[in-house]
């Protein structure tokens, strides 16, 4: 009998932990056993891609660097894949921004609801308020500053670190280009071995994820707050979510126009890593099955995968972007503010940039969030207005983000000639391959 698809274990890994999450809550004590016991396996899971999460960056970035054997070459990706990216980020705040202003979402949110929230998520509030406080006392060119790492080993131990990373990785790569190849070839055989030992791996890990998304689901639903308090918020979802399905169209008709590839090629081949991306909520986490998918099953070439997809997967959040515009609107409304044409520009830049700063892993954009609310002068405790949904649309963003960049590796791809026939027919797909 025929194996089958990772999606669709990973789907129906999904669906089951919800069902079994909805069914404890039905028990007492059903929560704490969830709790204790189930949730345990996800973060396991989560734990599991996290681990190779830098070295999988280091070995495909300084690999991928050095193959292009040309500074001229990686100059021609690099630029394209930075332009890219800013211009797709550029488009989600605006669709976030047009969508908030149509549907005026704040208006749904009764006073009595924002207090109950603000006094239930105050404490929430003030720790985020704190760390971003962090990054806005410090000078304009910090963010300079923070990409060049001044001990690579102690970058390497925190995977918020993936800016200084990725520099570390490309300046090695550069080094390794423009060395003699006689000398360069040890040292480049062993990034080789060493990125198809973290291929190995990531196959290995895949087999538990059904079971890793079903312990992950099953927790998200039990501890979820209560159902009135999503009916207060859900014109505000709802905002989000349909600014996030046209954000997954413009990257099909990106593709379609570009590539010339049907959309559901596209679909049906970065599937898996979209599924991944919603359990986890972590671009970084997801990034060594993205980079499988797109190179296995939509014919990029290894060489364009391993540098754009790592980058993107650290600069390119559009999911994250468009929420922190809408969210940012919203908040406004809530409390009454009348934003200004010339704010929302001010969001647009900020949640752009802020974008970029915001790490690949789950929470980060809410850290974000209160530096785009600061610029444009919107009481930051309204973040306890949104604490309640953020999970589930947190899960929604980071699809949107993985999708954007595989697509964006697509047409990277394409620009440049390094764009194929996938390896492997989604129909037969299975995990492991052999």
């Amino acid at each position: 009998m025929k194996k089958l698809a990772l999606h669709w274990q990973i789907l129906i890994g999904m669906v089951v932990g919800v069902l079994f999450g909805l069914g404890m809550t039905q028990f007492e004590g059903g929560k704490e056993i969830v709790q204790d016991w189930v949730k345990p396996f996800g973060k396991i899971f989560i734990n599991s891609l996290k681990l190779i999460a830098v070295p999988l960056i280091l070995a495909s970035l300084i690999k991928g660097v050095s193959d292009l054997k040309d500074i001229s070459k990686l100059s021609r990706m690099g630029g394209r894949t930075i332009v890219t990216y800013i211009l797709t980020t550029v488009i989600a705040v605006s669709i976030g921004l047009m969508l908030v202003n149509v549907i005026k979402p704040g208006n749904s949110i009764s006073e009595k609801t924002r207090q109950e929230l603000v006094e239930n998520y105050s404490s929430n509030t003030a720790k985020y308020k704190a760390e971003a406080a962090k990054q806005q006392s410090s000078g304009p060119l910090q963010a300079l500053v923070d990409i060049v790492p001044d001990n690579i080993f102690g970058a390497a131990t925190n995977n918020k670190n993936m800016l200084q990373i990725i520099f570390f990785a490309i300046f090695f790569g550069i080094g390794l280009i423009l060395i003699p190849q006689e000398k360069a070839k040890p040292v480049k055989q062993f990034f080789d071995g060493f990125n198809e030992v973290i291929l190995k791996l990531i196959d290995l890990i895949m087999l538990a994820a059904p079971y890793g998304v079903f312990a992950l689901l099953a927790a998200l639903v039990v501890e979820s707050p209560s159902t009135d308090l999503f009916k207060a918020l859900v014109w505000y979802a709802f905002t989000v979510v349909l600014g996030l399905l046209l954000m997954i169209a413009f990257y099909s008709l990106l593709v379609w126009l570009f590539t010339k590839k049907n959309p559901s090629t596209f679909f049906k081949g970065i599937s898996p890593a979209q599924l991944l991306a919603f359990s986890t909520s972590s671009s970084a986490a997801t990034l060594p099955v993205t980079m499988e998918r797109v190179t296995e099953h939509l014919g990029v070439d290894e060489e364009v995968t391993s540098f754009v997809l790592p980058i993107g997967a650290t600069i390119n959040m559009d999911g994250t972007s468009l929420y922190q515009a809408v969210a940012a609107v919203f908040i406004a409304q809530a409390f009454g503010m009348d934003l200004s044409f010339g704010v929302q520009l001010g969001i647009i830049a900020t949640a752009t940039l802020a974008s970029i700063g915001s790490a690949a892993v789950p929470g980060a954009g809410m850290v974000m969030l209160v530096i785009v609310l600061a610029q444009a002068g919107i009481p930051e405790a309204g973040l306890a207005l949104i604490f309640a949904i953020d999970r589930p649309l947190d899960m929604c963003r980071t699809t949107v983000n993985v999708t954007g960049d595989a697509s964006v590796s697509m047409l990277v791809a394409k620009s440049i000639g390094k764009l194929g026939k996938p390896k492997v027919k989604d129909w037969d797909d299975n995990y492991p391959k052999s």
